[in-house]
């Protein structure tokens, strides 16, 4: 007997209904326990079917709602209108699947470009001219200068707070000075190698005491790189930068006034910038592992090192899909795990695939193994024709969780295919 015959003979009708459930169109939509109406009882799990076909056009339609990205929840159906007298009709093909226990991540592909990140721009401080400027494309690192004003080098200090006055020693009409920028030049004093001498404890957090031995020690620095030693420091001696630098282009030319945009400076490192919608962050986080595809079809490991907190406003001149607005969006920065997989490329769009939800261990079959029950929600057909109702979870990559009492792994159901 072939299997279209078979499928015909077990939807026999009953009083407008197939054997064991309601009749759609001619066709077994959902097949429960007799009498069974509405949603499923506790403890039904198990159903008979003998209208196959029906069931696999409802797998199909729920497969293309899955990949339309439906992820949960019952799928309303339509009654379709009787084929005419005469047109044949063609039954689905039914493959068999094995439910298998498995990690599922579900992911999505976003476009960035690959460069040295956001340029940042450095302004010049004090009264003096500008006569020197580092390069473009040259790295500056702590202790460094990036420019000279008055002849004097204007040196780089790590940190994250400004010089905002002058340090000077402390006498007998002034008590020592205290605050966060002394702790910078601290920091990078000690990183330099020098001896600052005595340094009271910061037991309140107001940050580092200027002392008489630390403002010897800025004399002895200020001797050897080339300033006047006064052990004075001022705020237009030094600049604070988050780390090394790459200067990426120029403002301002010699002879200009010191007080003004000068350059502009990026990390040293290669980074990948990828705009985000601002409230579809979700799963995207700090040190989180990436794939980047590059021009050449090549895919290289990344890791997400910052996700911006400054929403860029998407203005009327930058337009999304359906002539809308483009969204508001926050820049995450990633770096390439390995600096040798883009040395040779500069700047270059690229594609950023982010994994945003993960589900370890989980029981999973095809999406189109799932079988929409006219009363709600889902189950699996087994071989044997019965049904076992589940409960779905992540959809990823054509492949759905599932779970429910008779839910086992190597559990064979069918599957249209």
């Amino acid at each position: 007997m072939s299997d279209s015959t078979s499928r015909h003979r077990s939807g026999k009708r009953r009083g407008g209904e197939a054997v064991g459930g309601p009749v759609v169109d001619g066709e077994a939509l959902a097949i429960g326990t007799a009498g069974v109406t509405g949603a499923l009882a506790p403890g039904a799990a198990e159903f008979r079917t003998g209208a196959r076909r029906g069931r696999r056009l409802a797998a199909l339609v729920v497969a293309l709602v899955a990949v339309g990205g439906i992820t949960a929840g019952a799928v309303a159906f339509k009654q379709h209108a009787h084929h005419p007298a005469g047109v044949p009709t063609s039954a689905a093909k039914v493959g068999v699947a094995t439910v298998t226990r498995t990690d599922l991540s579900d992911s999505r592909a976003v476009q960035g470009t690959l460069g040295y990140g956001t340029p940042t721009q450095v302004t010049g401080r004090g009264s003096g001219v500008l006569t020197g400027l580092a390069a473009i494309d040259t790295t500056v690192t702590r202790g460094h200068p990036l420019y000279r004003s008055n002849d004097q080098p204007v040196m780089v200090f790590y940190g994250r707070t400004p010089l905002f006055r002058t340090l000077k020693s402390p006498t007998a009409k002034n008590p020592p000075m205290r605050g966060s920028d002394i702790s910078v030049v601290v920091e990078n004093l000690v990183a330099l190698g020098y001896d600052i001498g005595y340094q009271p404890a910061d037991d309140d957090g107001r940050g580092a005491t200027y002392t008489a031995s630390l403002a010897a020690a800025v004399k002895r620095w200020q001797g050897n790189t080339g300033m006047t030693p006064t052990g004075t420091l001022g705020i237009d001696q030094i600049v604070v930068l988050p780390g090394a630098v790459r200067v990426s282009s120029v403002q301002a030319q010699l002879g200009d006034p010191v007080a003004k945009p000068l350059l502009s400076v990026t990390a040293t490192g290669k980074r990948v910038t990828v705009p985000v919608e601002a409230g579809d962050t979700q799963g995207i986080t700090v040190g989180a592992k990436v794939t980047i595809t590059l021009p050449d079809a090549r895919t290289v490991p990344g890791k997400i090192t910052s996700v911006g907190r400054s929403v860029q406003s998407g203005g009327a001149g930058q337009e999304a899909p359906g002539g809308q607005d483009a969204p508001p969006t926050l820049n995450v920065s990633i770096a390439p795990l390995h600096p040798a997989d883009v040395a040779k490329l500069d700047s270059a769009p690229v594609q950023v695939l982010f994994t945003t939800s993960t589900r370890k261990g989980v029981l999973a079959v095809p999406v189109t193994a799932l079988v929409a029950l006219r009363q709600g929600g889902y189950a699996l057909q087994r071989t044997d024709g019965t049904l076992v109702a589940v409960t779905t979870g992540l959809f990823a990559n054509g492949q759905v969780e599932v779970s429910g009492a008779g839910v086992t792994a190597g559990l064979r159901v069918e599957t249209a295919s």
